[in-house]
């Protein structure tokens, strides 16, 4: 039930195939909100304990013979399951939508990559070391009460709280280093920092300035090595009506919603306009999914023709 009720909301990872728009709006919303959650962990509870009374059980004593599995414990036991997963999202980059479908607000912090490898480390630490340990008191004091592992999963969740809550501490440290510095003559007026999988002292910084969006790698195990005139330059776009139309659409308000760090560009296309308007927490040539970003087509009197959502992994025609 655990690993079942762990892994059912990522079942909202199907709206990948509903394309952008329908992965933006449904992946990380449906079965990872609060509602979401609890009808899930009702569900997949039922669904057990129906399970448990009509596959057939294998005969036992009297004394050994296991009562049915009952609801309640069966539902602590599946929202533990997503608790977990849900937590383990919202101390990634991109988020979840809590309060779904009553507010579309996403909740989260950059803490970890979505595949943090140091997170796994510590959980496979945790399984496989209690049963060394154990291997080796069995040899040592046979015939003593063996133990549950209790307090080793309850030692590795606290070494894994005690890990984000460092990485917390660092990336408050990364966006002060940001801050205090200028990026060629600019000055920083705001800043964000991403993680790195590799190493928790390194972040991707993302710095606004009055005209300009600034990229830089911060190690923060290395500051002296910090040079803000490193910097990969990204200009904003000048204030057009183009701009403004896109800016203004509803495509735009759910995209700003979604963003982090949003980043427009305008070109002519002909006689036309193309707005288009990414998320800069994703790095250049990230192919993840949740790596969406927001196309507005004007005509040359800045009236909307089309606006859609797309993959930035997508063919960019």
């Amino acid at each position: 039930m655990l690993v079942v009720s762990g892994l059912a909301p990522d079942l909202d990872y199907a709206s990948y195939f509903g394309g952008a728009s329908a992965f933006m709006r449904f992946h990380r919303t449906t079965l990872h909100s609060l509602a979401g959650s609890v009808v899930m962990a009702c569900a997949i509870a039922g669904a057990f304990c129906v399970l448990d009374r009509r596959l057939p059980q294998k005969k036992a004593a009297p004394a050994n013979e296991s009562a049915p599995l009952r609801f309640q414990p069966a539902f602590l036991v599946c929202a533990a399951g997503i608790a977990g997963h849900i937590l383990l999202d919202l101390a990634s980059g991109v988020g979840v939508q809590l309060l779904w479908p009553f507010r579309e607000h996403w909740s989260g912090w950059a803490l970890a990559t979505n595949f943090d490898p140091w997170i796994l480390a510590l959980l496979v630490a945790g399984l496989f070391l209690p049963l060394l340990f154990k291997l080796v008191n069995e040899e040592v004091t046979s015939g003593q009460k063996k133990r549950s592992g209790r307090g080793s999963a309850v030692f590795t969740l606290l070494v894994i709280a005690a890990y984000l809550g460092a990485r917390a501490h660092l990336r408050s440290e990364a966006i002060d280093l940001l801050l205090s510095r200028e990026y060629h003559g600019r000055v920083a007026l705001s800043a964000d920092a991403f993680p790195e999988p590799s190493t928790p002292f390194a972040w991707r910084g993302v710095v606004g300035t009055d005209n300009t969006l600034e990229e830089i790698e911060v190690p923060l195990n290395r500051p002296d090595e910090f040079d803000s005139n490193n910097s990969v330059t990204t200009y904003k776009p000048d204030d057009s009506p183009a701009l403004e139309a896109a800016e203004k659409s509803a495509a735009a308000a759910e995209f700003l919603a979604y963003a982090r760090v949003p980043i427009a560009s305008v070109r002519r296309v002909e006689a036309d306009y193309r707005v288009e308007i990414h998320d800069a927490r994703f790095p250049s040539g990230d192919d993840d999914p949740a790596n969406v970003f927001l196309r507005v087509d004007l005509d040359s009197n800045s009236q909307i023709r089309r606006e859609e959502f797309l993959f930035a992994s997508s063919p960019n025609p």
